[in-house]
């Protein structure tokens, strides 16, 4: 039996507010049995949904929905997750399922929380790495600048950049490299996907669609303009003075690619690489497994990723981890950030390309999960998932291809809605087909509609 906490990154570490959806997740890894703590009651339809494909009867999960905290519910609150009524619920569940043992504590974010809530039920051997979480490993390994210095040490190759303490720095660091690549980004320490990045741009003729970075500042006055945008951003930046920042050289058309690994405590393994795509700058979807690469680009891919892994296993992390790079145009791997937690990845590869579909059985399949775009309307999943039977384009577990749709749906004005969903597909002739019809159904939008709910796509 394991536990497994549905949790996000600590809203003092990150504030990203509403998480009910993302955080769920996590059911995708649950088991017969199990026990899953969340913020909030699971979507009754995703719910079924996911079990219909990993085999699991919902009657058997047994949910804990933690006490709603300071945050109302909308997140799993870490104070929460310690109180004494949410670790009693899950001590009866053990109490009452006859199970002798907990195998594992899983997390989708190694919290200090985690640790003291595991301690309390008495299964803090249960959680890997949980003494060195408790001391707050979780916000170190995960920060862009402890990132740069352990790759440093580590001797895998990183952008030109510093990691910067002051808005003096950042100004000294952005004119020197501005003036070789014509454009700069700046990283939050805490955030993801794209989200805590500007892109700082100088030479307006450089291509910025692909890139992560959901924010961007065009200069126009030399230094006096770098100074000027610095006064300005710092705060925003460093969350307020709190994180450093770090400031990098771009890299133009840089494809993104990663390699996922787990951490144990006697040695690290591989588990997956993938690809990253970004449309106009936002994260549109990612493929899995990762095909197509030129042998000895995937060698120094998975080099770099399984020295970084071994590095940050040294420091005491433990878990899954993903080793995020770009492949630079004159094919170099590089590397940009560590996400040590359960990133967005491990359900699509793990989970659904590897359990439910079989992306490695013969015929051959791949897996890529998009954000919905913006052009469409899906007002729920009823909707969506009856079109896609409709159009031949549900999931069907003969051909292992169609759609399976990988978090709740978050509804949103206008008969729409903020999703993301997976298709598992034989060809690039298959993609096209299923992504045409369902385009063709739901989307009501131009292309150029606003980024706010997904990006506009066509697959090549």
């Amino acid at each position: 039996m394991k536990v497994l906490v549905g949790n996000q990154i600590d809203p003092a570490v990150r504030d990203r507010g509403e998480l009910r959806a993302w955080t769920q997740r996590i059911l995708w890894f649950a088991g017969p049995d199990d026990i899953v703590v969340l913020c909030a009651l699971p979507d009754p339809g995703f719910l079924d949904h996911v079990t219909s494909l990993t085999g699991v009867k919902p009657s058997l999960l047994r949910i804990v929905v933690a006490p709603p905290g300071r945050h109302g519910g909308s997140l799993l609150d870490p104070e929460s997750l310690q109180s004494r009524a949410c670790v009693d619920a899950v001590a009866h569940h053990l109490r009452s399922s006859g199970v002798d043992d907990v195998s594992e504590v899983f997390a989708l974010w190694p919290s200090p929380a985690v640790s003291r809530f595991a301690d309390a039920l008495g299964v803090a051997d249960r959680f890997p790495g949980s003494a060195f979480f408790a001391q707050g490993g979780g916000e170190l390994c995960n920060s862009k600048a402890t990132f740069r210095a352990v790759a440093a040490a580590a001797g895998v190759p990183i952008p030109r950049g510093a990691v910067c303490r002051d808005a003096n720095e950042a100004i000294a660091a952005t004119v020197d490299l501005m003036a070789e690549s014509g454009a700069v980004v700046v990283k939050q320490a805490h955030n993801g996907a794209g989200a805590g990045n500007q892109l700082v741009v100088q030479d307006q003729s450089l291509n910025l669609d692909r890139v992560g970075a959901r924010h961007l500042h065009r200069l126009t006055d030399g230094r006096a303009g770098v100074e000027t945008y610095w006064l300005q951003r710092w705060d925003w930046a460093s969350a307020g003075g709190r994180h450093p920042v770090v400031v990098e050289e771009f890299l133009p058309h840089a494809a993104s690619v990663y390699s996922e690994h787990y951490a144990a405590d006697d040695r690290t393994w591989p588990t997956e690489m993938g690809t990253l795509h970004y449309v106009g700058r936002r994260l549109s979807h990612q493929t899995v497994p990762l095909r197509g690469v030129d042998p000895v680009i995937r060698a120094d891919l998975l080099h770099g990723g399984s020295r970084l892994a071994q590095a940050y296993r040294s420091l005491g992390f433990r878990g899954n981890l993903s080793a995020d790079a770009v492949l630079t145009e004159d094919g170099r791997v590089v590397f940009t950030e560590v996400n040590a937690q359960v990133s967005g990845s491990l359900h699509i590869y793990d989970v659904i390309a590897r359990r439910v579909v079989d992306v490695a059985a013969a015929p051959e399949r791949s897996v890529v999960e998009h954000h919905v775009p913006a052009t469409w309307a899906v007002p729920d999943l009823t909707t969506f998932l009856s079109a896609a039977d409709e159009l031949g384009c549900g999931y069907d577990p003969t051909t292992r291809t169609g759609v399976i749709v990988s978090m709740p749906l978050i509804p949103q004005e206008n008969g729409r809605a903020q999703f993301v969903f997976c298709l598992a597909y034989g060809n690039e002739a298959n993609l096209r087909q299923m992504w045409k019809r369902l385009d063709d159904r739901f989307a009501v939008a131009p292309a150029s509609a606003s980024g706010r709910l997904g990006v506009a796509y066509r697959p090549r």
